[in-house]
């Protein structure tokens, strides 16, 4: 309960992104999924602290001498 209270407000910000914001800019997107889309599923994925980590290592590698293609979120590792 309280990780979906933690990651509402930067799901707000993503979101406010991508209805707002990204339909000005030119589409420039290096990555599929999406920087965006991303985020959104790590943090879903991963919680509010390991997946900012992951968007925000994602969003930084987005520039013109980064990676690009398909880079999936990582599957959640079990912990037995």
């Amino acid at each position: 309960m309280w990780k979906k209270i933690v990651i509402a407000p930067i799901l707000l910000l993503i979101y406010f992104y991508k209805i707002v914001i990204s339909p000005l800019m030119p589409s420039s997107c290096r990555f599929q999924p999406t920087c965006s889309s991303y985020f959104v599923e790590a943090l879903k994925i991963h919680g509010p602290l390991y997946g900012t980590y992951l968007g925000m290592k994602r969003i930084l590698s987005c520039h013109p001498w980064g990676k690009n293609g398909y880079d999936p979120v990582p599957e959640k590792k079990c912990s037995h």
